[in-house]
């Protein structure tokens, strides 16, 4: 399988694509085929070392994204093979193929293209965790969206 790994930390040109032999999934987790993968800011910023500072290249970065369900570990019974699924903050997203474990797994509904479903799993929190968490928005409340920018073309 193809993975991109940070062979140091720096700007784009230490993303350098590598063969990788394939991994069985062990216990409650899937072995995912990758579809496609988010791209944010905060992938760059792991490229940079500003965040996973203590971790130490070389690593497959990215941390979502959406596939097809390959294989399954042990102990398995709510995900099957051929399931669509996508995912937030599983590292390793930038790679043909994933080892997920099966909770962090979310079903893509039929009428989402597994591009659509990998760019809005971040984002998507994101905005969630605004109106809910740091800001309970409540009926009358007005909410100002100043930008709908995101890590794109960032280096």
């Amino acid at each position: 399988m193809k993975e991109i790994l940070v062979e140091a930390h720096g700007g784009p040109e230490q993303l350098k694509l590598h063969d990788s032999p394939s991994q069985a999934p062990g216990p409650n987790h899937v072995l995912v085929r990758i579809s496609a993968a988010g791209v944010n800011f905060m992938d760059t910023g792991v490229r940079r070392g500003i965040f996973w500072a203590d971790k130490t290249p070389p690593f497959v970065p990215g941390v979502e994204g959406a596939g097809r369900v390959m294989a399954l570990g042990e102990g398995v019974d709510n995900i099957h093979v051929g399931d669509r699924v996508a995912w937030f903050y599983i590292p390793g997203s930038y790679a043909e193929e994933l080892i997920a474990p099966t909770d962090k797994l979310v079903p893509i509904p039929h009428d989402i293209d597994d591009e659509t479903a990998a760019a809005m799993m971040m984002q998507g929190l994101t905005a969630s965790h605004f109106v809910t968490e740091t800001y309970q928005i409540k009926p009358g409340d007005v909410a100002l969206v100043h930008s709908s920018a995101g890590g794109l073309g960032l280096i």
